[in-house]
């Protein structure tokens, strides 16, 4: 394995693992949050012990989502220090921000934990929405950092040299809001179907089902409305990058040869020497009018870019394709929970309606996986867009292959412990029907 290998893929290994901690991090706030508010509302325990519940889950993925998090920000010097060098006083502001947003988090949340029965207790609801305010913030000006390594901005390059750095246009880049809007609703997604999943599983199980059936709705609620509005955020994205990055358009969708009226391909196997798609459906025009509103608008292929320059084309579209295969199979069950909320509500209590959500848990992360692989593997061969190649970033230093195991070591080590404390929580709270007594208005 050399080094540009090695790194790269120490990279993403720390991503694919944080990005999930981060995105339940970002979300369980606000379902903890309803919880309560329910519970203050109506009084009912099952709603306090729910609340309290999800709590700890909260706790374990601020820890987890932290230190993976502190990881990667020792990655960025330590495997890319050329990138660094040029690009941290740049886009260093969302990271500052972003630094003071964990801060704020981490004292919301001390205040979440223990202050059951010691503050007001719209004041204790309220502290446990600004965990979920300052995480959701946290990881949007994250992603406009990323936003930033596809739409660079705030500077002019001259020469090899960055200058006249402005850190606002850079964090405001124009990539931020479309992949802050569709990072957000696929972290909804994702969290909201596999809590719902958990409990539709225990709730087939027979144990606590009022605790159940309480965690699945306010879960699989946030989850459905997010899946329905997310395939709109996936047609503004793809509209901002037909035209800012043309380059991942074309490796997204395996678009060999530019042309007006380019088709739709939904699946296939690109045949990279022969520059085709083969076995692929294919939907006249489809493509011209997702990527410029016009079915016989021009789309540029690969055939515009140097060969060097080419994302690589295989793994972009099969991610880009399960990415959109699964969001579709969510948006269904999303209308399908949200019918039978209407019109058909004893269908929630059959073994086929909550098997149908059990088996769901995995999609959305998978999802969401696949979506950030198209976004970072699309972008390649640069690191920044079409002003840094990756190669030119990576550290001199020998031995990165001996840091990958080391951090794949602790990765799965770290994926097995929270498996186990989150096995533990979720047994805890389906052998009994509270928690605890409750001994005041909010504890």
């Amino acid at each position: 394995m050399d080094d540009l290998l090695a790194a790269r893929s120490q990279m993403a290994l720390s991503l694919g693992f944080h990005i999930i901690f981060a995105c339940i991090g970002m979300v369980m706030p606000f379902f903890m949050a309803t919880s309560h508010f329910k519970f203050l509302k109506t009084k009912d325990p099952v709603y306090r012990d729910l609340t309290k519940a999800w709590s700890k889950g909260v706790a374990i993925f601020f820890a987890t989502g932290a230190v993976s998090g502190t990881m990667l920000s020792f990655e960025l010097g330590l495997l890319w220090p050329e990138f660094m060098l040029h690009a941290g006083p740049i886009f260093g502001m969302p990271f500052s921000l972003e630094g003071t947003a964990f801060f704020i988090e981490a004292i919301a949340l001390g205040f979440f934990l223990y202050g059951w029965g010691k503050f007001n207790p719209w004041f204790h609801w309220f502290t446990g929405v600004v965990v979920g305010i300052s995480g959701l913030a946290s990881g949007i000006l994250v992603v406009a950092a990323n936003g930033w390594m596809n739409s660079p901005s705030g500077f002019d390059y001259v020469d090899g040299k960055f200058l006249n750095i402005d850190p606002i246009a850079a964090m405001f880049n124009d990539a931020w809001f479309t992949q802050a809007l569709h990072m957000t609703l696929a972290a909804f997604v994702a969290t909201g179907f596999a809590v719902a999943g958990i409990h539709a599983y225990l709730l087939m199980k027979g144990e606590n089902k009022a605790f159940h059936i309480k965690a699945f709705k306010i879960a699989i609620i946030f989850g459905s409305v997010a899946a329905i509005l997310q395939p709109i955020s996936g047609d503004i994205s793809a509209k901002d990058i037909a035209v800012r990055q043309p380059a991942k358009l074309a490796a997204m969708e395996a678009h060999y040869h530019t042309e007006e009226g380019a088709d739709l391909i939904i699946g296939g196997i690109p045949d990279e020497e022969a520059k085709e798609v083969n076995y692929a459906i294919r939907i006249p025009g489809a493509l011209s009018f997702l990527a410029h509103g016009d079915f016989n608008a021009e789309v540029a292929g690969l055939d515009q870019f140097p060969e060097e320059h080419h994302p690589p084309v295989m793994v972009t579209h099969f991610a880009f394709q399960i990415m959109v295969g699964l969001g579709m199979i969510l948006v269904g069950l999303g209308l399908l929970y949200l019918f039978s909320s209407w019109k058909k509500e004893s269908w929630q209590a059959q073994s086929w309606f909550l098997w149908l959500f059990a088996l769901a848990t995995p999609l959305g992360f998978i999802a969401l996986e696949a979506g950030w692989t198209v976004t970072e593997v699309g972008r390649q061969p640069w690191i920044i867009y079409e002003i840094m190649l990756t190669k030119d970033a990576v550290t001199p230093m020998p031995g990165i292959q001996y840091s990958f195991y080391i951090f794949t070591a602790i990765y799965l080590s770290l994926t097995a412990i929270v498996g186990f404390l989150l096995v533990r929580q979720i047994k805890a709270v389906s052998q009994k029907p509270s928690l605890e007594p409750s001994t005041s208005t909010d504890s």
